[in-house]
């Protein structure tokens, strides 16, 4: 496993992979929410900072336009591929950004899909699993594999939409942090629902909810309820190789302090 780092992609590109080299990471993932980025100068520029810096680009992760709430009330109609109102458009961007990732030379492209109905029998499910079969068909034909990044859904539900998607290019980022956050599962026993589809690994720490409408905080590895070096050992068992790229949602020279001391934790592990 290489440890990495997750940055933004914005304008100062430089200063971004600078920082992942100086602090010690050997690859990164690219995280974006604005579709203006995915042009043929950025695609030289990124590349050319990958090079300078040795860094590699292991996945891109995708947001999309429109609204967005991180809860469990307005986070079903507003995450996501899921809410009927902002499908279509979010599908058009999300095939940006894999022709982006393409183009790149990266093959892992990430998102959130959003509240995946539990409820076999809800009405939308077969429509979100059409509009997912299109995207993953999309990934799939332009050389690129699309991972679900864990958070909205359990693990049960992610591996039934997985099943019915039904292609060879479709797997899992896991999030432990998120599985935690959302009050969804536990990191390590979520390897045996869905860890023959993991592709890709966000290293990140939280805590359980304390209420029914609030996620749980995220907190420095280390001082949630991710038990690292359980998850770290069941990831080797299963033979996951790939990327472990930390995570720390906040800014600042306490974000750098909370990546080294993660960086340095994880390195014990792996």
């Amino acid at each position: 496993m290489k440890l990495g780092l997750i940055i933004s992609l914005n304008d100062d590109l430089e200063t971004e992979f600078a920082k992942v080299h100086r602090i010690g990471f050997p690859t990164c993932q690219l995280n974006c929410w604005e579709q203006r980025y995915f042009t043929p100068e950025i695609v030289q520029r990124l590349s050319t900072a990958s090079r300078r810096h040795k860094v590699e680009i292991t996945a891109v992760w995708c947001g999309w336009e429109g609204p967005v709430v991180w809860d469990f009330e307005s986070g079903p109609v507003t995450l996501g591929l899921v809410p009927p109102a902002y499908r279509q458009d979010r599908l058009k961007t999300l095939m940006r950004g894999a022709d982006f990732a393409a183009q790149l030379g990266v093959k892992n492209l990430i998102t959130h899909a959003g509240y995946i109905p539990e409820n076999l029998t809800d009405p939308e499910y077969p429509h979100i699993v059409v509009a997912l079969r299109l995207l993953v068909s999309y990934c799939r034909k332009v050389g690129v594999n699309f991972l679900f990044e864990t958070g909205q859904e359990t693990p049960v539900v992610l591996l039934r939409v997985i099943e019915d998607i039904g292609l060879d290019n479709v797997g899992v980022n896991l999030d432990p942090a998120n599985l935690i956050a959302y009050g969804k599962a536990n990191p390590v026993d979520a390897l045996d629902v869905i860890g023959k589809y993991v592709r890709d690994v966000h290293a990140k720490d939280a805590l359980y909810p304390t209420t029914g409408r609030q996620l749980g905080v995220e907190v420095p590895l280390g001082a949630g309820k991710v038990n690292f070096p359980s998850f770290i050992a069941r990831l080797k068992e299963i033979g996951y190789d790939g990327p472990l790229t930390i995570e720390r949602e906040i800014t600042g020279e306490q974000q750098i302090k909370d990546i080294l001391m993660a960086k340095e934790l994880l390195e014990g592990l792996i």
